[in-house]
């Protein structure tokens, strides 16, 4: 799977209404069939940091997200919102899906 995770820096003005901003392109992009995940977080120490946690099954799903018009949109309606060019990190990982923490394993969960 293509795992990808990236920072974005949010206008402060902006921060708190990130998730609406954020929003259709989020949904265009969990229905895409090769979306594994795409999940926002915020940072805890900075309001205007959120994290996507992102995964597609293969180069071909990744390609065909940056090719895709709610991809393009967000080219154009996103960047306005943004403080800073967003930090990113792509890996090629050998699974499809999380693995467990075995060092913080919890008694009888399978």
């Amino acid at each position: 799977m293509i795992f990808i995770t990236a920072k974005f820096r949010v206008r402060p003005e902006d921060a708190d209404n990130w998730p609406r901003i954020a929003a259709d392109f989020t949904a265009a992009t969990r229905a895409e069939p090769g979306c594994l995940w795409f999940d926002w977080s915020r940072s805890l120490d900075d309001p205007t940091e959120y994290v996507l946690v992102e995964a597609f099954r293969d180069d071909e799903a990744g390609a065909a997200h940056v090719q895709s018009e709610h991809f393009r949109a967000a080219q154009r309606t996103l960047p306005p919102h943004l403080a800073e060019t967003p930090r990113i990190v792509n890996v090629t990982v050998p699974q499809q899906d999380w693995s467990r923490l075995g060092e913080m394993a919890v008694p009888g969960d399978a």
